[in-house]
C-alpha cells in the first residue's frame, strides 16, 4: 500500500495546464413513459436537469476537486453556451481558465437524456463544429498555451477531435513542454500516435489502442506487445490503456507492463470517466509518485465517478473510502467537531433508505463495556453516530481531571471502530439537539438506564423510532479505571 494520505497532501500543491476541447455537457434526467407513437423512439417525463463544465473542462474540474489547481485553456463560440460555460468555469475557485473567442463556430454543447430509473442514456443530442480552428484563432491558442507552460507543474491534453488541438498546437504544446522539462499527459482521439509525438505518457481507451495498432489488445502481453511499437512510434514513456471493468493496463518502454485491476463499483454511467483518469494521473504524476501509485489513484478514482450520474468529479473523501481500509478514514472522515456539519453524511444515508442509529457518552477511557454498547448499535441500524462530549461538557459532567484524553483522542479511538460511522462531538450536557438533527431510527444506552431516562427518547418514538437499552458488562466502568490508574480505590 503507497502512502496514500502523503500524496493526496502533494497533490494538492500541484498545477496542472489543461488544454484541449470544452463542451457544455447538459444531462436531462426523466421516466421513460412510452413509446411514442410518432415514431419508434422512447418518450421521457422530464423530471430534472443539470448543466456540467464538460470534455476537457471536465478533467479542469476534477483536478480542481481534488485540491490541485488548473490552469484551462480552451475555445468558446460567440453564443449562449459560451457564455454560460465562461461563467461557470469563472465560479471555480482553482481553476484559472483563459478562453479563446471564435465567432466562426458554436460552442460544442451535449445534451443528454437519461432515464432515472435505470440510470440508461437514451439519445444525446449535439451541437458542434467538429473542424479544426482556422489559422488565427490556432496562433491564439498556441500564445495563450506558450505565455502559461512556465507556470505549470505538468501538462494534460485532452484532445475530443472538436478543433482545438490541430497537429500545430499539439507539436507546439509537447515541443515547449519538453524545453522547460514538464511532463505531458495525453488523452488521444486522433488513432495516428505519431502526433503525439514527444509526449511523455498516452491514454487510451482499448477500442482505440486496438484501432490504432490494429491488434486484438485483449491481454496484457497482447496490449504490451502492441504497446511497444507504438511507443516508439509516439517517442513515449509510456502507454496507459483503460479497459473499464478489466482495469487498466499500463505498458513502460522497454521496462515491461504494469495492470491494476478495476475496484468494485455499482455502474451508474461512465461519462467523464476518462477525463478523471487523466486529470488524477496527472496530478499524481505531478506530486511524483511512482507509475504503479499514480495509476492505483487513479484506479479509485474512476471507481468513484462511473458510481455517480453525469460528468461528476471526486473528492478526496470519496477517494480515501476506496483506497483506504474502513478504520484509517477516522481523523477525516468520521469526526465532525463540535457545531459542525454532518447534514451531508445524513442527507446521503437518507437517500439510500438506510436506517440511522445513535448513541452517545464521554468514552473517555474505552473499555469492553463500550465496545458491547456500541457493536449492538451497529447491530441495530445501517450506520451508527456516536455522539460525544466535548472536553467541557465532560468536566462540567465528571468533575474536576476529567476528561483523561482530549476530544480529538476520544473521537479518534471511537472513529477507528468498524461498528461506528460517524463521530459527532458535542458542547452541550446533553445530545438533545444532535439527536434532533440526526432523527435517528434507534436511540442505544446502555441497560443502566430507563427507557424514560434516555435523553431525546420522546423525539425519537414521536418520529416511530425506538429506544434500544443493551445489557452492560458488569465489572467495566471508566471512573474505575481512572481512580485505579492513580492508585485510587476501584
Amino acid at each position: 500500500m503507497f502512502d496514500f494520505e502523503a500524496l493526496l497532501h502533494a497533490m494538492s500543491g500541484q498545477t496542472v495546464l489543461c488544454v484541449g476541447d470544452l463542451m457544455l455537457d447538459e444531462f436531462v434526467y426523466g421516466e421513460v413513459s412510452q413509446i411514442s407513437p410518432e415514431a419508434p423512439a422512447p418518450v421521457i417525463a422530464v423530471g430534472r436537469s443539470e448543466t456540467n463544465i464538460g470534455g476537457a473542462g471536465n478533467a479542469a474540474r476534477i483536478v480542481a476537486s481534488l485540491g490541485g489547481r488548473c490552469i484551462f485553456i480552451g475555445l468558446i463560440g460567440e453564443d449562449d453556451a459560451g457564455a454560460r460555460l465562461q461563467a461557470v468555469l469563472g465560479r471555480e475557485s482553482r481553476i484559472e481558465s483563459i478562453l479563446v473567442r471564435d465567432s466562426g463556430r458554436p460552442t460544442t454543447r451535449k445534451v443528454r437524456f437519461v432515464s432515472e430509473h435505470f440510470s440508461t442514456h437514451m439519445l444525446r443530442a449535439d451541437w458542434e463544429q467538429a473542424v479544426p480552428a482556422s489559422a488565427e484563432v490556432e496562433q491564439k491558442l498556441i500564445d495563450a498555451i506558450l505565455s502559461q507552460l512556465a507556470r505549470a507543474d505538468i501538462v494534460l491534453v485532452s484532445d475530443y477531435a472538436k478543433g482545438v488541438l490541430t497537429a500545430r498546437v499539439i507539436r507546439n504544446t509537447i515541443d515547449a513542454a519538453r524545453e522547460l522539462g514538464k511532463s505531458v499527459i495525453i488523452d488521444p482521439k486522433s488513432l495516428n500516435f505519431a502526433i503525439y509525438r514527444g509526449a511523455t505518457l498516452l491514454k487510451p481507451n482499448r477500442k482505440e489502442f486496438a484501432e490504432a495498432t490494429r491488434s486484438r489488445a485483449d491481454s496484457d502481453s497482447a496490449i504490451a506487445a502492441a504497446a511497444e511499437d507504438a511507443m516508439r512510434l509516439a517517442d513515449c514513456e509510456a502507454m496507459l490503456v483503460t479497459q473499464g471493468e478489466r482495469g487498466m493496463t499500463l505498458a513502460l518502454r522497454d521496462r515491461g507492463v504494469i495492470h491494476v485491476p478495476a475496484l468494485p463499483a455499482k455502474v451508474r454511467d461512465v461519462s467523464g470517466a476518462g477525463d478523471t483518469v487523466a486529470a488524477t494521473l496527472a496530478l499524481a504524476l505531478a506530486a511524483k509518485a511512482d507509475w504503479e501509485a499514480a495509476l492505483r489513484m487513479a484506479t479509485a478514482a474512476a471507481a468513484v465517478t462511473v458510481g455517480k450520474t453525469g460528468t461528476a468529479i471526486v473528492r478526496p473523501d470519496e477517494l480515501r473510502r476506496r483506497i483506504l481500509p474502513h478504520a484509517s478514514l477516522a481523523a477525516e472522515d468520521k469526526i465532525v467537531a463540535a457545531r459542525g456539519d454532518i447534514d451531508a453524511h445524513l442527507a446521503e444515508w437518507r437517500r439510500q433508505d438506510l436506517r440511522i442509529g445513535f448513541t452517545n457518552g464521554c468514552f473517555d477511557i474505552l473499555h469492553p463495556g463500550h465496545v458491547k454498547v456500541l457493536t449492538a448499535a451497529r447491530g441495530a441500524c445501517d450506520r451508527l453516530v456516536v455522539g460525544l462530549n466535548s472536553d467541557a461538557s465532560v468536566k462540567r459532567l465528571k468533575g474536576e481531571g476529567r476528561p483523561v484524553q482530549d476530544a480529538q483522542s476520544r473521537a479518534e479511538v471511537l472513529a477507528a471502530l468498524e461498528a461506528v460511522d460517524l463521530v459527532a462531538i458535542f458542547e452541550e450536557d446533553t445530545p438533545i439537539n444532535l439527536i434532533t438533527k440526526v432523527r435517528p431510527s434507534v436511540l442505544v444506552k446502555g441497560g443502566d438506564y430507563t427507557r424514560e431516562q434516555v435523553v431525546g427518547h420522546e423525539i425519537v418514538e414521536a418520529s416511530g423510532g425506538e429506544v434500544l437499552l443493551v445489557d452492560i458488562l458488569a465489572g467495566h466502568s471508566t471512573t474505575s479505571l481512572v481512580d485505579r490508574a492513580r492508585g485510587g480505590k476501584a
